[in-house]
């Protein structure tokens, strides 16, 4: 017996079938075969200025964080992860998996969308998310940009779909307004959704943060997304939940003060982890947790009120230093991954680790090609699965303005501006004018109180002719100047005369 089947019935069958497999595909469930689709979500929670060990599966029992520390246990922590000191060139290195410098992070970028002066993320830089686009993720960023405020340079013109948040570096949690750091200059509002400044009244800012986090993920729950939840938490102002201010009124201060901050944003991490979990997502989506920086010790009152870090708070242990300076306590930080499909759960990898890794890695596990551009990061695929797997860096650079430091294996050298509080430089004309030295050994019981640059001058001049071979490649094709040659150039006196 003949059957004929009319080509429309063929047409519309193969429709069916196709948007079954792409509803599977998306969703990470099983599919016929029995297989799990190896495309997971991908949601990056970045916090801002947490000391290197303020989390309790770090050890600190003075602070509660029971949702990171829950992720730990479901994925592995990083003992010798590395950010930078400061938050510009940390989300540059996060996002393109290279040296800022590169796409001219070098040092502050705009926060005003009317500064018209550069400091912006050369748009040439691939980020993650552009990468991840291409693959046919939806993407959003929901929080914190930093990188450029100017209307051109926003996170829609690098590969975001969508974004909610502030451009700047900080806000206020409930005027949302931007309040310039030691300075009486005047406040601008600085939130917008995608392209246009928005209103919320004076509704907590990370309260907004995880009802629009919640809604994107409700919203691409069956496709691929990445979110990128940068969070202002902890950065000053130290506005935290009020609820969680009288659980901490015995520990002195200022820990006292930062404490809730941590406490706050775990909390809202909390909710996050909850809305996937909600969506049946969990599985199969990788969340990484990692902070910027170390802990501000940063200080400035405005109008009336601290807008700072009330010099300190946070805990970094054996580790000197703290954020705006290149000692540990400002340069490691925690750091989180979990993907319950594939990777190791409840383990530890002490091999050092950047946030630039981040993109390589992901590329390697999403089995896709990387960016063109040149990256700075290595994936560390092979050290998530397995501890006896070394690490891909024997050399960490870092540069922030005119200074930098080396580090190689127990040894850092740090040029200019080594500062023991680990605040930003208060006396430029010392610190750039007169050039110092710091040899630091991290191996030390104390580590890095001791300069041994006089005793070591091979070891200091090995790794500065390392920094000058790395200065020489990351800024050749920048566009940008090197900082090191202007140093040189601008020259006039014994002292020098730096032009910053």
């Amino acid at each position: 017996m003949n059957i004929s089947i009319r080509p429309w019935y063929l047409i519309v069958c193969c429709a069916l079938l196709l948007q079954s497999c792409n509803r599977n595909k998306n969703t990470g469930v099983k599919t016929n075969n029995g297989n799990i689709n190896e495309r997971p979500n991908i949601v990056i929670l970045y916090g801002d200025d947490q000391g290197t060990l303020d989390l309790g599966c770090y050890g600190t029992n003075d602070i509660a964080t029971p949702h990171l520390d829950k992720l730990a246990s479901q994925g592995l922590k990083f003992t010798q992860a590395y950010a930078h000191t400061v938050c510009c060139p940390s989300r540059a290195a996060l996002l393109t998996g290279r040296a800022p410098q590169r796409g001219g992070v070098n040092s502050w970028t705009s926060c005003n969308p009317n500064d018209m002066d550069g400091r912006v993320m050369d748009l040439n830089e691939v980020t993650l998310a552009e990468v991840l686009k291409d693959e046919g993720y939806k993407t959003a960023l929901i929080g914190k940009w930093h990188l450029g405020a100017r209307d051109t340079h926003t996170p829609l013109d690098q590969g975001f779909d969508y974004f909610f948040g502030f451009r700047g570096g900080f806000i206020d949690y409930y005027s949302h307004r931007f309040l310039h750091a030691g300075w009486q200059k005047p406040q601008f509002h600085d939130l917008y959704r995608n392209r246009a400044e928005v209103y919320e009244g004076d509704t907590y800012f990370p309260d907004i943060q995880v009802k629009e986090a919640t809604r994107f993920i409700e919203e691409n729950k069956n496709d691929n997304f990445f979110l990128y939840m940068a969070f202002n938490l902890p950065h000053y102002p130290e506005q935290p939940d009020s609820s969680y201010t009288e659980r901490y009124k015995d520990l002195p201060w200022p820990r006292r003060s930062y404490a809730p901050m941590i406490t706050t944003m775990d909390d809202r991490i909390g909710k996050v982890l909850e809305s996937i979990e909600k969506q049946g997502l969990s599985e199969n989506t990788i969340v990484l947790y990692m902070s910027d920086n170390g802990h501000s010790t940063e200080d400035y009152y405005n109008w009336g009120n601290s807008y700072g870090g009330n010099g300190g708070g946070g805990y970094a242990g054996k580790w000197r230093g703290a954020k705006g300076s290149f000692f540990e306590g400002g340069l490691r930080v925690p750091c989180i991954i979990s993907y319950p499909n594939k990777f190791p759960a409840n383990q530890e990898r002490n091999q050092v680790i950047t946030n630039m890794d981040w993109l390589p890695t992901i590329c390697d596990v999403l089995n896709i090609n990387q960016p063109k551009n040149k990256l700075d990061g290595k994936s560390i695929l092979p050290i998530i699965m397995d501890d006896n797997e070394t690490s891909p860096h024997e050399v960490l650079h870092f540069m922030w303005q005119h200074m930098w430091a080396v580090k190689r294996g127990d040894w850092k050298l740090i040029f200019r501006g080594h500062d023991t509080t680990g605040k930003f430089s208060e006396h430029p004309e010392k610190d750039f004018f007169m050039p110092e030295y710091y040899l630091a050994r991290l191996s030390d019981d104390n580590p890095e109180e001791i300069n041994y640059a006089e005793l070591y001058p091979s070891i200091v001049k090995e790794l500065r002719h390392l920094h000058e071979i790395w200065a020489k490649d990351v800024f050749k094709n920048s566009g940008y100047p090197d900082p090191n040659k202007e140093t040189i150039q601008n020259k006039s006196t014994a002292k020098g005369t730096i032009k910053l």
